[in-house]
């Protein structure tokens, strides 16, 4: 248990974890992993039965993980210190890992046939936050759990060390369940019930704040739909419009799309590269660093997409936009460099020529920052199959 002055319901919950050790019928401890505490926690947990261990950095996942380094059992049970979870159901826990599970998540919600009393949660929390990040994990990541950041849910010691968590703060939580995804652990839930808590004093969670670092840590892990998707879409787009747009404007309905739709267009496929880009680079970097798996999908682009090929295909589309150049040029020095008759048509040439020239541009140093990423993934052990 993660404790920060918890004086009024410490007590109660170390009692309803020693029922929900006897219930499950195995032998186990009690921890309390201290991170502060000024109200006289330590010595309430230490009087009820509990061991204490004091850890010093500051943060829920800080917390969590000291307690976590510190337990002697080979099945783990967290969860929140203020009376608002039912140790006693840890049977329920015990239950699957003896079916194989690493990792258990509690249920919260009624879709996993999880309880929400009157009062215990907010309503934002209830009917925004957790629904909607919960989605937005599962479509991103794939994982089975329908409640993300339930301070409900158990571990083995040995999945523990697999996820190589890093991260300090509440997205602790969120870094558990993604890193147990991405490593194919096995992973299941099952239902609690979540009560008001037992505390006077406000909560530590920031609803607004805590959700936007859980939405940023999701995002941040998940490049694929950070960067690559939406680069995809706004690249797509703005070929399917600069094409047609380079042999005439058209009119969709009461709409005319001209040579302004052209420049539009011609920048939304640069930002579109761009952004994927930024998505290789990022899964590169993240791989390297051992914050995501090594991909063998990656492997495989990096094969096939060499530093040489990326050279070539950037000059290549640099020469296009220079050719293009200096079709208008030529143009411009038949009318004497002086004014031409149709600046539309001038525009209609210079847009994707200066367009051409950037993304050729790009693609060369790009292609180089990118094997300059993947330099430390070659001393990475051979790539274990994921799927992201």
């Amino acid at each position: 248990m993660p404790c920060l002055n918890e004086a009024e319901t410490l007590a109660r919950c170390i009692e309803s974890a020693r029922l929900g050790i006897q219930r499950a019928g195995v032998r186990g401890e009690i921890l309390v992993a201290d991170n502060g505490s000024t109200d006289g926690s330590q010595a309430i947990a230490e009087k009820s039965g509990a061991r204490v261990v004091t850890v010093a950095e500051k943060g829920y996942g800080s917390a969590l993980r000291g307690g976590v380094q510190a337990a002697a059992g080979r099945w783990i049970l967290m969860g929140d210190a203020d009376d608002s979870y039912d140790f006693s159901e840890a049977d329920r826990f015990v239950k699957k890992f003896r079916e194989g599970f690493e990792l258990v998540m509690g249920c919260r919600l009624p879709v996993g046939g999880g309880t929400i009393l009157p009062g215990a949660m907010p309503w934002k929390n209830r009917w925004l936050g957790n629904p909607v990040l919960s989605f937005i994990g599962r479509l991103f990541f794939k994982c089975p759990a329908h409640d993300f950041h339930s301070g409900l849910r158990g571990f083995t010691k040995a999945a523990f060390e697999k996820m190589d968590l890093q991260t300090t703060g509440m997205e602790f939580a969120s870094e558990m369940v993604i890193k147990s995804t991405l490593k194919g652990l096995k992973i299941s839930e099952v239902p609690v019930t979540l009560r008001p808590d037992g505390r006077t004093r406000p909560p530590h969670l920031k609803p607004w704040r805590d959700g936007w670092r859980h939405l940023r840590f999701m995002l941040l892990f998940s490049p694929r739909w950070l960067f690559l998707v939406p680069g995809i879409f706004l690249s797509l787009l703005g070929v399917v419009f600069a094409t047609r747009l380079s042999f005439g404007n058209f009119q969709i309905g009461g709409v005319l799309f001209n040579v302004g739709t052209l420049a539009v267009a011609c920048m939304t496929i640069t930002i579109g590269f761009q952004l994927v880009a930024f998505a290789f680079f990022v899964k590169v970097f993240a791989i390297a660093e051992g914050l995501l798996p090594d991909d063998p999908k990656l492997t495989r682009v990096f094969k096939i997409f060499t530093l040489e090929k990326g050279i070539l295909l950037g000059l290549a589309v640099l020469l296009a936009g220079a050719a293009l150049l200096a079709r208008s040029v030529w143009i411009w020095k038949q009318a004497d460099y002086g004014m031409l008759p149709s600046t539309e048509e001038n525009l209609r040439r210079l847009i994707p020529a200066v367009t051409l020239i950037v993304l050729g541009i790009q693609t060369i140093f790009s292609s180089f920052f990118m094997s300059a990423l993947g330099l430390k993934t070659t001393t990475r052990k051979p790539p274990v199959p994921v799927e992201n």
